[in-house]
C-alpha cells in the first residue's frame, strides 16, 4: 500500500519572498543537522533543463541518519541501510524531491518517499492542485499545518525564539500571529500570504511492518514541515532582503561547512520520535 497525503502550509509572506526564504532556511536547517559523522552531504547543485522546456536548480544530497531513526527500524535493518539519496528539481514554483525508483541502496524499489510541491498566493483553500486523477485525489488525505498552533510542536522540539507567537518582525512588521492570524489575513488583501501545496506519497514495502514504517514517517514529514515552516517566519529578517545571487553564495559556502562539520563533534539536531 501506498499512502498519499498533501501537507497544507500557509505563510504570511509572497510565493516570490518564500523562493528566498526556504533555500536560506534549507541551507541553516542543514548545518544545524550535520555533525558526528552524519547529516547532509550535496553531491550537485547546479542548474537543469529537460527537453520539454522545464528548467530550474538540481540537487543531489545524501543523508547520514542512523540517530534519528526509531529502534524498531533499528531492529531490522542493517546500518548501512541508513543512507539516503535524495535528489530534488527546483523549477520553482514547482518543486519535486525523490523519483522513482528509489534513493535507499539497501531496500531498492520496495521504498520511496517523493514529496511535490505547488506555491500558490493563496491561503490553501485550493483542491487537487497537483491535478491527480479523481480516483487517486479521493485517496489523498489533506493535512493543514498551523505554524502558529503550539499544540502542533512537540514539547521537545519547541523554541521560544522559533515560536511564531511570539515574533514580531522588525523588517516586514510581520507577526506576532495569534490564533486566527489566518482569518485575519484573509481579510486583508493587501498583505502577503501563500500556501505551500506538499504531495507526500510514501511507499514501503516489507510484510508486517509496512503500515507503521508509512505512517511513522507521514508523521515525521509533518514535523519536519511544521518546524522548518516556523523557523523561516522567524527568521524572515535574515533572509527577506536576500537576492538569489546572495542565496547561491550561501549555497556554495554551506556545502563547504557541511564536509567540515559532518566528522566533528557529536550528533546534532532532530532525533527519532518513536511512533
Amino acid at each position: 500500500m501506498v499512502i498519499i497525503k498533501e501537507y497544507r502550509v500557509v505563510l504570511p509572506c509572497s510565493v516570490e519572498e518564500y523562493q528566498v526564504g526556504q533555500l536560506f532556511s534549507v541551507a541553516e536547517a542543514s548545518k544545524n543537522e550535520t555533525g558526528g559523522g552524519e547529516g547532509i552531504q550535496v553531491l550537485k547543485n547546479e542548474p537543469y533543463k529537460k527537453s520539454d522546456g522545464e528548467k530550474g536548480q538540481f540537487t543531489h544530497k545524501i543523508y547520514r541518519i542512523k540517530s534519528k531513526v526509531p529502534e524498531f527500524v533499528k531492529f531490522f535493518a542493517p546500518e548501512s541501510s541508513m543512507v539516503f539519496h535524495e535528489k530534488a528539481w527546483n523549477a520553482y514554483p514547482y518543486c519535486k524531491t525523490g523519483e522513482f525508483p528509489p534513493s535507499n541502496e539497501y531496500m531498492k524499489d520496495n521504498f520511496c518517499i517523493q514529496i511535490e510541491t505547488w506555491h500558490k498566493p493563496d491561503l490553501g483553500t485550493q483542491e487537487n492542485v497537483h491535478q491527480l486523477d479523481s480516483s487517486t485525489w479521493r485517496e489523498v488525505k489533506v493535512v493543514p499545518i498551523d505554524i502558529a498552533d503550539r499544540s502542533q510542536v512537540s514539547s521537545a522540539d519547541y523554541k521560544p525564539d522559533e515560536d511564531p507567537t511570539m515574533f514580531k518582525s522588525v523588517k516586514t512588521g510581520r507577526g506576532p500571529l495569534g490564533p486566527h492570524w489566518k482569518n485575519e489575513l484573509a481579510g486583508k488583501t493587501d498583505c502577503p500570504r501563500m500556501c505551500a501545496y506538499k504531495l507526500v506519497t510514501v511507499k514501503f514495502k516489507w510484510w508486517g511492518l509496512q503500515n507503521k514504517v508509512e505512517n511513522f514517517i507521514h508523521d515525521q514529514e509533518k514535523r519536519i514541515f511544521t518546524n522548518f515552516h516556523r523557523q523561516l517566519f522567524c527568521w524572515i529578517d535574515k533572509w527577506v532582503e536576500l537576492t538569489m545571487d546572495d542565496i547561491r553564495r550561501m549555497e556554495a559556502e554551506t556545502q563547504k561547512e557541511l564536509d567540515e562539520l559532518r566528522d566533528k563533534g557529536e550528533v546534532r539536531g532532530t532525533s527519532a520520535a518513536d511512533a
